[in-house]
């Protein structure tokens, strides 16, 4: 029933909320569809935070999609071997991710140690910050140590055609047993941050500002008084 409960209930819970908490939040609170800077109070960091963060984050997302969604099969038809794949996500995967932890841990100790900036931080940014900081951890740790611990394990044999099973709606949680604990919990808290999603700051990854691009310009005239 545990099993059960983790590895195919949750995760359907924490979909379902992302999807309609998304349509309830932007349909309710369009006023409050916004990241809410904190530039203005502290810039260094927040910018060397945010380079680190957004530039490793992109391929990791990247790397994620490609090892839970394409088979083996696929690559190895691709001519990418498994050694090679393996080699690729743990050194190319591995330095865009300390590139993403060292991102999250300025931008968090930022939100927690900079008084102004944590007065004008919500209970929503501290958990969602920590959670981040959290599964990034959580996600190199599993790398790391399972590649020194358990060298044979291949995510792609469990974790990944679980990850398919679920998407087709017919989910095999008894592929998630022999996983090991640090993918267990990567997994858990990355759904946990997802079914967060449409209530916290984080709803401002849907906002390109495409219109910028067309828009006139803003003139800036002096005002003369004699």
């Amino acid at each position: 029933m545990t099993s059960q409960f983790l590895w195919v209930i949750f995760p359907y819970i924490c979909m379902a909320t992302f999807i309609v908490g998304h349509i309830f939040r932007y349909r309710s609170d369009q006023f409050g569809w916004t990241a809410k800077s904190s530039e203005f109070i502290e810039k260094k960091q927040l910018m060397l935070g945010s380079i680190l963060f957004h530039i490793g984050v992109m391929p990791v997302i990247a790397g994620h999609v490609v090892g839970l969604g394409v088979p083996k099969e696929w690559t190895r038809a691709l001519g990418i071997s498994d050694h090679l794949y393996h080699m690729g996500a743990v050194w190319i995967g591995g330095f865009f991710g300390f590139m993403t932890l060292a991102g999250m841990v300025i931008l968090t100790s930022r939100r927690f140690l900079l008084a102004n900036v944590r007065k004008l931080s919500t209970a929503s940014d501290l958990i969602v910050n920590s959670l981040l900081l959290l599964i990034v951890f959580l996600g190199i740790y599993s790398v790391v140590a399972t590649n020194v611990a358990q060298p044979e394990f291949d995510y792609r044999d469990s974790i990944s055609i679980w990850f398919r099973s679920l998407l087709i709606f017919r989910p095999e949680a008894g592929l998630m047993s022999a996983v090991p604990v640090a993918f267990q919990l990567h997994i858990l808290s990355g759904f946990l941050i997802f079914a967060m999603w449409p209530f916290t700051r984080l709803v401002h990854v849907w906002s390109v500002p495409l219109n910028y691009v067309g828009r006139s310009y803003i003139l800036y005239r002096k005002n003369r008084t004699n």
